[in-house]
């Protein structure tokens, strides 16, 4: 198959006169998958009401169909032909968050979506993206786009055009290439189906944000214990991974330095993921700052882009810097996690530098 490129490369107010949008617009009407780009990371798209577009993703991803989708709209008059119950607090967060990095979870209506898309559950998940490309290609198309992200199942989510590309060149119709995404990291995911709201997987919105317009949520408890079984989209298997193992590294940075002096001294090549503040601190074999550990967002932008940058310079594996689990710093936590195989390596005593916890 050969993978259609379309650029975009000015965003005005008639984007969806573009003719490269049309014809976009025009291979999700006969349900062929497009991938484009949203304010979090590229997604890849197709109708979500057929059962034959929606196989073409789990097949150009290489997914296991078990894994819900999310539902993109470009109206909130859409939302309502995928549902019949909107509860207040639901009402309050589109009111605020949409369009937006926030995904809600509601009953779903018969027949309103392919079985692939829910798994089989009987709710569905829906977001109104902020990127006014990805709008008016789900306008155009008339119909709900169900779009996880634009890659190879286990890889660092697409932030780029080129990411796209090099996972899924010849694997689908096409890419709609707008530049680089704003977020960087994956949509909020809340369930609003029940009495009290659940965050199934952190992300652009905050749970501090959440609460602040909705009052107290719950948070999943596959996020906290891993044992649990996850109830989100995109998060029931690993992620975000790139090709060397990772490591999360918890410790003083003399501490840090030692485990990369440590396994250099055995032939290994040793990549650490820093920021900005710490970059020319560490002496490893490729250091990549992935933004200012003063400015989460700028963190966040950058992750899954550093994480491939990785995978250019080959190293054996790599040690990466964690990050307070506040506001955005929740879903970046989530996120290295997920990349690292939940795979720790702590100082517990700061006072024995060799004293580790693997």
């Amino acid at each position: 198959m050969k993978t259609i490129h379309w650029i975009v490369d000015k965003l005005e107010d008639n984007i969806s006169t573009y003719p490269q949008i049309t014809e976009a617009a025009q291979f999700l009407s006969d349900n062929e998958v497009i991938a484009f780009p949203t304010e979090t990371v590229y997604g890849l798209g197709a109708n979500a009401k057929s059962d034959e577009a929606i196989a073409k993703i789990f097949a150009a991803k290489g997914r296991p169909s078990d894994n819900p989708l999310i539902v993109h709209i470009s109206t909130v008059t859409q939302l309502h032909e995928l549902t019949d119950h909107i509860s207040e607090q639901a009402k309050l967060l589109i009111k605020i968050f949409w369009p937006g990095p926030l995904t809600i979870i509601f009953p779903k209506k018969e027949h309103s979506v392919s079985k692939l898309v829910t798994a089989g559950l009987e709710t569905v998940a829906v977001r109104m993206p902020d990127h006014p490309i990805a709008l008016d290609l789900i306008s155009a198309s008339g119909l709900p786009i169900a779009a996880p992200s634009a890659n190879r199942s286990g890889k660092p989510s697409p932030t780029t055009a080129d990411h796209v590309f090099s996972d899924l060149n010849g694997r689908i119709a096409g890419i709609v290439d707008g530049g680089m995404t704003g977020v960087g990291v994956e949509s909020t995911v809340i369930d609003c189906t029940g009495e009290i709201p659940v965050i199934l997987r952190p992300g652009g919105v905050s749970q501090e944000e959440i609460e602040a317009v909705i009052g107290k949520v719950r948070v999943d408890q596959a996020l906290i214990n891993q044992d649990e079984k996850p109830k989100s989209p995109g998060m029931k298997y690993t992620h975000y991974a790139p090709a060397a193992p990772l490591y999360l590294v918890d410790g003083e940075q003399k501490w840090v330095q030692g485990l990369i002096n440590q396994k250099q001294a055995t032939g290994q090549r040793v990549g650490m993921l820093t920021t900005n503040e710490s970059a020319s601190i560490y002496k490893a074999d490729y250091v990549l700052a992935c933004g200012s550990k003063n400015d989460l967002k700028t963190v966040a932008h950058e992750l899954y882009n550093t994480l491939r940058a990785f995978d250019e310079r080959k190293p054996d594996l790599i040690f990466a810097e964690v990050f307070p689990r506040i506001g955005l710093g929740t879903a970046l936590m989530n996120r290295l996690e997920k990349a690292a195989g939940h795979k720790w390596i702590r100082q517990i005593d700061a006072d024995d530098p060799n004293h580790i916890q693997y």
